[in-house]
């Protein structure tokens, strides 16, 4: 595997993994994490091709490309590897980080230096920020809430509520409530490149077979 930002290792076996989410809400000692040894090869190679992604490198954490993509058998990746369970939550003082091939990290001190470096905690710097690991009614973060996180215009403290379950992963609930975010900001936004087309170059208007047959009988009376 390719070494770049979010790929690491398991420390005491030396296996390959992905970094979905460095910090768990409410827990920020531990982290969410896929095992690449246990996908197939198209969902490793769709992994690791999202993750050397411009959208991959750039994130902060790596769920969120990976809600945005679909598996070669239209699944989308993130719901799947939940349902699956190939993502599960271990501590963060068992992963190496590794940004390039002459460096490692351990990913809890990773953590730290990320949190010093932008003056919060670490607990802060899960999605959504600290809270509580059992919250009842985590708000549902809104369509435009979602497109203005994925666009880079809100950080990490903002409350984009991705609900982090009891047993660290994501809820099925959370889960479609955040794809069905994504699909309204996706609405709109072809709904604005449609609109910028049409101020280009309107769609020639169409005349009806009737229209036709009621100008000839027009004519002919």
């Amino acid at each position: 595997m390719a070494n770049h930002k979010h790929v690491g290792r398991i420390a005491k076996t030396k296996a390959s993994i992905v970094v979905a989410y460095r910090v768990v809400p409410g827990e920020p000692e531990n982290c969410i994490v896929i095992t690449t040894s246990n996908l197939s090869a198209d969902e490793h190679d769709t992994l690791i091709k999202a993750v050397e992604s411009e959208a991959g490198q750039q994130a902060d954490e790596f769920a969120n490309v990976m809600a945005r993509v679909s598996l070669p058998d239209g699944r989308n990746m993130l719901a799947w590897f939940h349902a699956s369970g190939k993502m599960q939550k271990v501590p963060t003082n068992t992963i190496e980080m590794m940004p390039n091939r002459n460096t490692s990290i351990m990913l809890n001190e990773l953590n730290d230096l990320i949190a010093q470096q932008r003056g919060v905690t670490v607990a802060d710097l899960a999605i959504g920020g600290a809270r509580p690991a059992k919250t009842p009614e985590a708000p549902v973060p809104t369509a435009d809430a979602v497109a203005a996180y994925q666009s880079g215009q809100v950080g990490n403290n903002d409350p984009l509520a991705t609900q982090v379950a009891e047993d660290g992963v994501l809820t099925d609930d959370t889960l479609a409530a955040q794809m069905r975010s994504q699909a309204d900001a996706m609405f709109k936004e072809a709904k604005r490149l449609r609109e910028e087309a049409e101020s280009l170059v309107p769609t020639p208007k169409k005349t009806t077979a009737r229209k036709n047959i009621k100008k000839a009988d027009d004519k002919v009376t």
